[in-house]
């Protein structure tokens, strides 16, 4: 039996949180409701979750606030639900640390797709203690840990930043297409919009690069995609 991991869902429509939380428990995970900020921050206070499905509007703290609030002091994983007209919100979300958004509306279904798919990204890679460290110039990242330093101090990333720094560290000088990433890192390159891939390669440069404008690691391949380059 799978083992249950805990679910947060932020939304202020109670009707969208009970369709959610049901679907999600169908699948054996154990879920909590949150009407707004206030009340989610408490929560996560008691007991962090796995993961966050967190709506971008939401009364007293919004969900852009609440993520780079979030961001500050924890890695969970989060789920960001936006409107359709909502653009420029998703980038800044992903800009924040979102790991990954659904546009409303949406089905239920996609959302414990959507959950299931970066809970094993994130839990899979924690769980692959077999795998060494890998040491790239000034870069050493630890698999066990989730670890990355850069000249010897902690860098903090987010789940999805850390899954696509070391797909790209196992994998150096090979070319990925920004599709490619997204079905190997968010495991669904349907849904998912490619600019989700531009931002988390823009942060991941403004976090591991000493000139993210003029990159060492994360290089773009023009008119194809990104690799990652760098002497083990």
């Amino acid at each position: 039996m799978m083992t249950k991991a805990f679910i947060l869902v932020v939304d202020d429509e109670g009707t969208i949180r009970e369709v959610v939380r049901r679907y999600l428990e169908r699948e054996g995970y154990a879920v909590k409701e949150a009407a707004d900020g206030y009340q989610a921050l408490e929560i996560i206070r008691q007991d962090a979750p796995a993961l966050i499905v967190l709506d971008l509007m939401l009364p007293g703290i919004d969900g852009l606030t609440l993520t780079q609030h979030l961001r500050q002091d924890h890695q969970i994983p989060i789920i960001m639900l936006t409107s359709k007209g909502e653009s420029s919100d998703r980038i800044r979300g992903l800009d924040m640390g979102a790991d990954d958004y659904i546009t409303k509306p949406f089905s239920p279904q996609e959302v414990v797709s959507r959950v299931r798919a970066v809970l094993r990204r994130t839990g899979g890679a924690a769980a692959s203690t077999s795998q060494q460290p890998i040491q790239i110039g000034r870069i050493n990242i630890d698999p066990a840990s989730r670890n990355v330093e850069v000249n010897q101090q902690t860098i903090p990333l987010t789940a999805k930043e850390f899954d696509l720094l070391w797909h790209f560290a196992q994998h150096p000088q090979h070319v990925f297409t920004r599709t490619q990433l997204l079905g190997q890192i968010w495991g669904d390159e349907l849904y998912t919009d490619p600019s989700t891939v531009t931002v988390h390669i823009r942060r991941l440069r403004e976090k591991i690069e000493a000139s993210p404008s003029q990159p060492e690691y994360i290089l773009t391949v023009w008119g194809v995609g990104y690799k990652f380059v760098g002497e083990k």
